[in-house]
């Protein structure tokens, strides 16, 4: 059996922010979109899992830890839409 790798959405004013991008960056740092994920989950596995899931490419993958958890902000190449990723999760 294989384990789940993206566990949920991470919803939040700021990463809310990371879809759009920022106004002081001219929202080139957009195009992002945060999952809270397994611990032990790698950012190949990560990525490999995402852009299966949603039929997308993923550019780069951050990730960090907290007391909530780990979290993988995912960013997408330009051939594809943060914001229409989120449309199909039903964050918007």
């Amino acid at each position: 059996m294989q384990k789940q790798v993206l566990l949920t959405p991470y919803v939040t004013e700021k990463s809310m922010n990371h879809i759009s991008g920022s106004p002081k960056q001219d929202n080139r740092d957009g195009n992002r979109i945060e999952f809270l994920v397994r611990r032990d989950a790698t950012k190949t596995e990560i990525k490999e899992a995402f852009e299966k899931k949603y039929e997308v490419k993923v550019k780069s993958v951050n990730t960090r830890v907290t007391r909530n958890g780990k979290h993988a902000i995912i960013q997408l190449t330009k051939d594809f839409s943060a914001e229409e990723v989120g449309m199909r999760l039903g964050i918007f």
